[in-house]
């Protein structure tokens, strides 16, 4: 008996340093009506949704008011920069996985996703692995990454929970780089090349489903977003893809049972994995270089 479920993932275009909230909110409202539409029953936005990418800015935190306006704080369903969101999805009867900074009660600071099913929180995944650099380059012309200056590593772990006839994992997929004295069309197709490769490969390699909603354009003007927003079949092949660097939804309709041949057979990780001979992953973060055979 087929399992179908209709997903989507809402690339959002540029937004930039002064973009107003409402404005940006008012966007990401349009692509959830659309979804709508289009009978989505899950909707994935991207990473920081409400606002630009700001790690990339340096000096934010020179005051912590400046700071703090890029963070959520408190119980987001409630929150005036969210809420409206979360209520319209709950009326149109649309999971969504929404992304943001967080600010904790005790002053932590995390890079979050949140699933939001009929206007509750489910649960909420804290990015683990933070890319960048925690200092800025001293060459101002280069582009930051400072994830690691403005977040912690996130203490949640991998969680997966299960709504409706689905099985959600959440998972930090996004990779941002910024290059100097190289062809930007150059960049940028090496860029999607990497990242579609990787979208591909831990869909095959996991036997399941992945939506990468991606940010795409140039926030102000300089900042280049690759897009490429797509929804991954668990054979690895492409299903759905956006065509534009602009607010764009990328629909489909999948059905859960297709990952069943791989999670049975080839990646049947209860037959096939052996725990015990994996501790070095929890052992060791960089490289140890081996002997040198003689």
């Amino acid at each position: 008996m087929a399992r179908k479920i209709t997903v989507a993932a809402a690339q959002v275009g540029a937004v930039h340093k002064d973009s107003q909230r409402s404005e940006t909110l008012s966007r990401l409202t349009a692509l959830l009506e659309e979804a709508s539409k289009k009978g989505v029953q899950v909707l994935v936005y991207p990473e920081t949704t409400f606002t630009t990418f700001f790690p990339r800015w340096k000096g934010l935190d020179d005051d912590p008011e400046e700071l703090d306006r890029w963070f959520e704080h408190g119980d987001i369903t409630d929150n005036p920069n969210i809420s409206p969101l979360v209520c319209r999805a709950k009326d149109l009867g649309i999971d969504i996985v929404i992304g943001y900074g967080e600010k904790t009660d005790d002053s932590h600071y995390y890079n979050t996703c949140s699933y939001i099913h009929a206007g509750k929180e489910v649960s909420k995944y804290r990015k683990v692995h933070l890319p960048g650099n925690k200092e800025p380059y001293p060459d101002p012309e280069f582009i930051d990454q400072l994830e690691k200056r403005y977040f912690e590593p996130g203490d949640y772990g991998f969680k997966a929970f299960r709504v409706p006839n689905l099985a959600v994992t959440p998972e930090d997929g996004e990779a941002i780089a910024g290059m100097m004295n190289a062809d930007p069309e150059a960049i940028k197709a090496q860029s999607e090349f990497q990242h579609l490769l990787v979208m591909q490969a831990h869909s095959y390699t996991n036997a399941t489903f992945s939506i990468a909603a991606a940010r795409a354009g140039f926030d102000d003007g300089k900042f280049g977003l690759i897009g490429c927003s797509c929804i991954v079949h668990p054979e690895g092949h492409i299903i759905a893809q956006s065509k534009t660097m602009d607010d764009e939804l990328v629909v489909a309709t999948i059905d859960l049972d297709d990952a069943k041949i791989g999670k049975q057979k080839v990646f049947n990780f209860a037959l096939h994995r052996q725990p015990h001979q994996y501790s070095i992953i929890t052992q060791q973060a960089g490289v140890v270089v081996p002997p040198c055979l003689s």
